[in-house]
């Protein structure tokens, strides 16, 4: 009963993820390529979306989740620690960059995209061969080191 009461609220929560995106406009490309067009037909509209969930966020990392011991319906919260930046985070960062640059699109709206957007199959196609062939070659780092 616990796992269905969990994924009742990853979905319901997902769904509403989604909505935002389609609300906000942010599955559609040509916002997210004008947004980097800095000096061409710049639009704010996705900084203004990121505030937004910042403005959401922030509130509700300082007030409850710093304060809390553990989540309501997990032992503990998942917070990344490692502050590090190294050649992995650079190399991905700007992978993944120039992968959003160039389609407009980011996993979240791509997903959320499939069900109106003819071309984000293919991006969430590039999407599972990317990750697939990640975990190949850390497989086949960690066999041969």
């Amino acid at each position: 009963m616990k796992n269905f009461i969990h994924n009742l609220i990853a979905i319901n929560l997902g769904m509403i993820f989604a909505g935002g995106l389609v609300i906000s406009g942010m599955t559609q490309p040509k916002k997210i390529i004008d947004f980097l067009d800095i000096t061409g037909s710049w639009n704010p509209a996705l900084l203004l979306v990121m505030l937004g969930a910042i403005g959401v966020y922030m509130p509700v990392y300082y007030f409850v989740i710093k304060k809390k011991e553990k989540p309501l319906l997990e032992e503990k919260f998942f917070i990344p620690t490692n502050g590090k930046v190294d050649k992995k985070l650079i190399f991905g960062s700007a992978i993944f960059g120039i992968g959003w640059g160039a389609s407009g699109l980011c996993p979240g709206p791509a997903l959320t995209s499939l069900v109106a957007n003819n071309q984000a199959w293919i991006y969430v196609l590039s999407l599972i061969a990317g990750m697939l062939m990640a975990k190949f070659i850390t497989n086949y780092k960690r066999q041969n080191a």
